[in-house]
């Protein structure tokens, strides 16, 4: 007997008769005609359970109660305080969605993170008066991203391609903010195989993480790292390995200077399991191991280059709390080490496993 699917939210059918007369209510996330209300909020409507159900697990049941507030006018509301304090709210719920959005999208969860990026999206427009503006440039990105994870190219296409007019409209914007945007038409471009296209947005993206974050910085490194990607698609390994090796040095000067912070507070250790959230975690592995797997399947295989980044995972899962991948990435790294005489990460990484010993042993989700 096949267990019924558990119910997420409540609704009830919308009565017409008890709406304003005029008053055309769609769909939360395709804005369709709706024919479902949440119970909760009675402000949120909804095509079929379908998108209800969607919604509340994207991310309606973290706004349910805000957006209670907002959507319901009062005569204070009206009056100037009450209108900043409903701007206030909006900004809040924008960065809510935000977070959301951004956490699933790091978890590979593209599809539910498309409610809290489209919400997003509209409650920017709502808030900033234009589509147009820069200040809507980071929610464009968030919905292209989950888009492209989903492979809603088109899309991805006309978002970026709203997000760029507004950059170009806007001279005064920031360098983080273009950096971000010539990352995100580098990944679509690699998508659709204009590899040309995409090694310039990227070579874009690493100039303006460099002036906004520093050359040596790990948000700029993840330039290099795309741009070695495109290199590999185009067969240019020496040139991708080159870049491949400027991505491992940098995190892991970067590991090393927060596992030595780590160190000199071990009467505090929890201090650092704050360095990286598990979302942060995920995206780093995925990009160490990629580098990692193609180092150990190459026949020239160099155990320096192996040695360098197992060392890097090693200690990203030692901050991150996980003993037992720590435990597993640092003896890689050391294995690499002793075919090297006198290799001087070998007493580093010794070091490491030792501290290995005293983290309980613990999975973290998406570590495999």
């Amino acid at each position: 007997m096949e267990a019924k699917p558990r119910v997420l939210g409540t609704t009830s059918k919308m009565i017409p008769l008890a709406l304003p007369k005029g008053t055309d209510k769609l769909c939360e996330l395709c804005q369709r005609e709706a024919r479902l209300q949440c119970t909760k909020c009675w402000v949120t409507f909804y095509c079929d359970e379908e998108h209800q159900q969607a919604d509340w697990v994207g991310i309606h049941e973290r706004i349910c109660q805000l957006l209670a507030h907002i959507r319901t006018p009062t005569l204070y509301s009206l009056q100037r305080d009450g209108r900043i304090e409903m701007q206030l709210k909006k900004a809040e719920l924008i960065e809510i969605c935000r977070l959301v959005a951004q956490s699933k999208l790091s978890e590979g969860k593209h599809q539910e993170a498309l409610p809290a990026a489209q919400f997003c999206l509209r409650c920017s427009i709502d808030l900033h008066g234009c589509s147009s503006t820069v200040q809507m440039v980071p929610a464009y990105l968030l919905l292209a991203e989950a888009n492209m994870g989903l492979g809603n190219l088109a899309r991805v296409t006309e978002l970026l391609s709203q997000a760029d007019w507004a950059v170009l409209k806007s001279p005064e914007c920031g360098n983080a903010v273009r950096h971000r945007l010539h990352r995100s038409l580098g990944r679509l471009h690699t998508a659709t195989g204009n590899l040309e296209a995409a090694l310039l947005n990227f070579a874009d993206d690493i100039y303006f993480a460099s002036e906004e974050f520093g050359l040596d910085s790990t948000v700029t490194c993840g330039g290099y790292f795309l741009m070695a990607d495109v290199f590999t698609k185009q067969g240019k390994m020496p040139i991708a390995r080159s870049l491949y090796s400027q991505v491992a040095s940098t995190w892991h000067c970067h590991l090393s200077k927060l596992l030595e912070t780590h160190v000199q507070n071990v009467q505090n250790p929890a201090m650092l399991e704050s360095s990286y959230d598990n979302a942060q975690l995920v995206e780093v592995d995925k990009m160490l191991k990629t580098m990692l797997e193609l180092e150990q399947n190459d026949s020239r295989k160099d155990p320096t280059r192996v040695a360098l980044i197992a060392h890097c995972l090693a200690m990203l899962w030692f901050l991150g709390g996980d003993s037992s991948k720590a435990l597993g990435f640092g003896s890689t790294a050391l294995q690499a080490s002793q075919l090297i005489p006198n290799h001087d990460l070998t007493e580093p990484i010794q070091g490491l496993l030792q501290l290995v010993q005293n983290l309980p042993t613990e999975s973290h989700p998406g570590s495999d």
